[in-house]
């Protein structure tokens, strides 16, 4: 389990009152954007909502599915609350599915992989993703690994082709 920032700075011996404060106002305290293994982030000269249109159009070209699709600020903004863009599209594809759970039925929870779109202060967007081989890996499953390998490259070209890299 991780530790908090504060439980940091208490441990630093900083009274709490101290550690929370310094906590609270200090980025260099702020979480690890990339706390996992194998996950990438594409940034585009695309503005977010262009970004989002691309990679729907990526992941029909590459022949994967758009499974879901959620987004904070799609709701924040039915509420009248104004965030920077951020989506989650879910892709996957059936064939894929059964050869997965063929694999390893505990692995299902990984499926769909998620690409995260989220929008700069600058208004561009940008990609994050974990790697399949990466997603996969804990399960220690050699079918699973096979088949994670073969969706690395499937899955950084529809980021690539998004971005336009």
């Amino acid at each position: 389990m991780r530790e908090t920032r504060t439980a940091w700075l208490r441990r630093a011996g900083l009274p709490s009152l101290v550690a929370l404060a310094i906590a609270a106002v200090n980025p260099a305290f702020a979480d690890n954007p990339t706390p996992y293994a194998g996950t990438i982030t594409l940034s585009s000269d695309q503005g977010f909502n262009d970004l989002v249109a691309r990679l729907e159009k990526s992941i029909e070209a590459n022949k994967m599915g758009l499974v879901a699709r959620a987004s904070a600020s799609g709701g924040a903004a039915a509420r009248g609350v104004k965030i920077p863009g951020n989506a989650v599209l879910m892709v996957f594809r059936n064939d894929y599915a059964v050869r997965m759970l063929a694999a390893s039925v505990p692995a299902g929870v990984e499926a769909p992989l998620r690409l995260y779109v989220t929008e700069g202060q600058d208004g561009k967007g940008s990609i994050t993703y974990r790697r399949p081989s990466a997603v996969f890996t804990p399960y220690q499953n050699a079918e699973l690994d096979r088949l994670a390998r073969e969706l690395d490259p499937v899955v950084e070209k529809i980021v690539r082709d998004a971005v336009g890299k």
